[in-house]
């Protein structure tokens, strides 16, 4: 029972712990070892004396006092101390609800500050408002854990040595620098979702992290649409993420998918946030993306998919974001929609892109619609040099049965 209540505390807290211990030191690294400190307290005094009632305010004020131990023994952090003196007195070490709220949305934004390299802000969010470790880190996106470490090194450096601030920015940055945290937090996402780095355990850790982040900045930009459109879309995706990898191993495509094992709460609540966040102003790309992910989830059936609808919201979405996987997933519905013969002559003309070609995605792509025509020789030529570039280990298994199909 106490060990639950650790658990879910350090889940639910963590952020809260760390981001007022930035905030009253300006120091990461001590609020981190800060908040370190107070969870191993809590380990050791809470099976003793019971949970607290009010469990984030125990472990900030643990980890308070673990900082003014640490400032007292370091000359030069006297005048933090008297900082967080005052602020003891005044009641705000602790922290009010809307001041907890504005300190972490303070965080996820100078986590994501554009001065810093994207791998960085990466790491800076899942290390200091999810929690996870150096090495969890390291091992979710295939990195040494040495060189995950100095990352974190440089971009904590770099925050105080060029006066990074800990600040929401100001009104004329904020949609610039929303941009940024969102496309953060849904990389983090695809890193799990992907079936691609580290462990089950792991993806399936970086997946929940990406929608407890969302949900966190959703609460804390309630008039923010794009947010509410990136938290439904996924919560849309990862409905369907128990399906998406067989027993084997192997990936199983949208069509083969077993429907009825699809998360009906994640649908449900993901399907609601997205016609609210639809129903406010110019629709953005990841509202977009997400009534894509809402048209394939609620057909009952692949066969009943309404392919025009999407390759339409594919169109509005080429506008927003003119990149190549966006033109050819829109290619991908128009053929699924007009037939594989519109798809391949839509594939031509992105047969030239440099981007496209450094992958797997125009070979597998252009393989399924010749397969689809029957015109499996050709298939087969595309499987083969799909397979030379594919890093998925389950999305090889399944291009490599695709192509002992052809034979």
């Amino acid at each position: 029972m106490v060990d639950d209540a650790i658990v879910a505390a350090f889940r639910d807290e963590w952020g809260h712990v760390v981001a007022t211990l930035i905030r009253v030191t300006g120091e990461w690294d001590l609020a981190e070892e800060a908040a370190q400190e107070a969870f191993a307290a809590a380990l050791r005094v809470w099976p003793r004396d019971g949970v607290p009632d009010k469990p984030g305010a125990w472990l900030t004020t643990a980890a308070r006092n673990h900082a003014v131990d640490r400032l007292r023994r370091n000359t030069l952090g006297a005048a933090k101390l008297r900082e967080l003196a005052v602020l003891t007195a005044h009641g705000e070490v602790g922290g009010e609800a809307q001041e907890i709220r504005d300190d972490r949305l303070r965080l996820i934004f100078t986590c994501c500050h554009p001065a810093l390299a994207f791998e960085s802000q990466i790491a800076l969010t899942l290390r200091t408002l999810a929690g996870l470790s150096t090495a969890q880190i390291a091992r979710a996106f295939l990195v040494p854990e040495a060189t995950l470490a100095k990352r974190l090194v440089r971009a904590k450096a770099k925050i105080k040595n060029a006066g990074i601030p800990y600040r929401v920015p100001p009104a004329h940055l904020l949609p610039e620098r929303t941009v940024a945290v969102l496309g953060v937090l849904y990389l983090i996402f695809n890193e799990g979702y992907s079936a691609t780095t580290g462990t089950e355990m792991i993806r399936e850790g970086l997946c929940a992290e990406a929608i407890r982040l969302q949900r966190l900045l959703v609460e804390l930009m309630p008039d923010e649409p794009e947010a509410q459109g990136l938290l439904a879309l996924m919560l849309l995706h990862d409905a369907r993420r128990a399906t998406r990898v067989a027993a084997d191993g192997e990936l199983v495509t949208l069509e083969y998918q077993d429907r009825a094992r699809w998360d009906c709460a994640r649908i449900a609540e993901g399907t609601a946030i997205l016609d609210a966040a639809m129903a406010r102003g110019r629709i953005g790309p990841y509202r977009l993306q997400a009534a894509i992910a809402a048209c394939h989830v609620h057909a009952p059936t692949a066969a009943a998919t309404d392919w025009a609808q999407i390759a339409g919201l594919y169109e509005h979405l080429l506008k927003l974001v003119p990149s190549p996987v966006v033109r050819l997933n829109h290619v991908v519905a128009v053929a699924m929609s007009e037939g594989p013969e519109v798809g391949l002559a839509q594939l031509g003309e992105l047969e030239a892109d440099a981007t496209l070609n450094g992958t797997h995605l125009l070979s597998a792509t252009k393989a399924d619609l010749l397969r689809r025509l029957g015109r499996f020789e050709e298939a087969a030529t595309c499987y083969r040099a799909a397979l030379e570039l594919v890093v998925s280990e389950a999305e090889r298994r399944y291009l490599g049965r695709r192509l002992d199909e052809m034979s």
